[in-house]
């Protein structure tokens, strides 16, 4: 250890306590800044293994897919139903009861649902019966108060020192403070970032979600769109707006495909995960339909199957018909990559077709 000044007030052999309590707090600041060097926090491979010790095991809020104490991404395209799973996971968190064929070890516990998609009639749509003989909404789903739905309020002004951005971001941490919840549920991302198709834009959001989660402990599920996407091949992280640096700093991933084999059904796929093995793969996904038997618009779990199911078969014609268009948009001046969002097939593929 590197060697301790010691004030020469405080070397009195006729009290020796006061020497040794100077020497303690030497001792502790010399250790503090050994393990704080600016940026880094630095320790030996087994302090960092005593810390984790007394760290409780991060528990299942949602399957395999999503555990305490992880950022964690839902995307899928748009309409596919990623804000009715999100409500649907909010619902058992905040009630302590899983989802049938799902999972759920945590507590229950207040859950934070940020919604910057819905207004509050549109949810109330999906979560009661409109009456037959009246122009209303009757028999709503009953929520549990830990469930805390959160709008925009639109009186608010902003203050004049601050962009919106940032005052969102101040509003989550109070939000956040007052409530003191440990779950997140943020639907959906491009609220709090536009452009995050690029990474230096999400870079700075998912580091101060980063922050936060440290700070305070929290479990995060974040929704996302994906662009336009080929439906004959399996989904990837390469589906995912922003996909390099999202998919870099998150903890987990999922994601939600369109199944062809019918309109209302969905299956369920494990994207990325840290805290447990790739469980439900392309050749274990899981498979759901979209029900609202009564007044809880919600996904049903069916069964579990391989992706390849449920991907649409690329006939001849069909491959003819999109070479033809790539060839088309590319004499337009079209860009191989605009080319490739515009299809919603892969760059690859756009380069194979333009060679044809």
């Amino acid at each position: 250890m590197k060697a301790v000044k010691i004030n020469p007030q405080f070397v009195d052999l006729k009290h020796p306590q006061t020497y040794l309590n100077h020497v303690q707090e030497i001792q502790k600041e010399v250790e503090a800044k050994r393990l704080n060097k600016g940026l880094f926090k630095v320790k030996t491979a087994n302090e960092w293994l005593n810390e984790a010790k007394i760290t409780p095991v991060p528990e299942m809020l949602f399957s395999e897919f999503w555990h305490e104490n992880e950022i964690c991404i839902l995307f899928a395209d748009s309409n596919l139903g990623k804000s009715i799973l999100a409500v649907q996971i909010a619902d058992s968190i905040s009630k302590g009861e899983q989802i049938q064929g799902f999972k759920l070890e945590a507590k229950k516990q207040p859950v934070l649902y940020f919604d910057f998609e819905l207004s509050a009639k549109q949810f109330e749509v999906r979560y009661s019966v409109k009456s037959e003989t009246h122009k209303v909404f009757e028999n709503h789903y009953s929520f549990d108060d830990n469930f805390k739905r959160i709008e925009i309020n639109p009186n608010t002004e902003i203050p004049k020192e601050s962009d919106f951005e940032k005052y969102l971001n101040q509003s989550i941490e109070k939000s956040i403070i007052e409530t003191e919840a440990k779950v997140l549920i943020i639907d959906n991302i491009t609220y709090l970032k536009t452009e995050m198709e690029q990474s230096k834009n999400a870079l700075p959001l998912i580091q101060h979600l980063k922050a936060l989660k440290s700070k305070y402990s929290l479990s995060i599920l974040i929704l996302a769109h994906t662009p336009k996407r080929d439906l004959s091949r399996p989904i990837s992280q390469n589906d995912l707006q922003g996909s390099k640096m999202l998919f870099n700093f998150i903890d987990s991933c999922f994601a939600i495909g369109q199944s062809t084999t019918d309109n209302n059904m969905r299956y369920i796929k494990q994207i990325k995960a840290r805290n447990t093995a790739m469980i439900y793969d392309a050749e274990n996904v899981i498979v759901c339909q979209l029900d609202k038997p009564y007044n809880y618009l919600a996904f049903e779990f069916l069964d579990f199957g391989a992706e390849r199911e449920h991907l649409k078969q690329i006939t001849e014609k069909d491959r003819k018909s999109l070479i033809g268009q790539a060839k088309e948009l590319s004499e337009k001046g079209y860009a191989q990559r605009a080319i490739s969002k515009q299809l919603g097939i892969s760059l690859g593929t756009v380069n194979k077709y333009l060679k044809l």
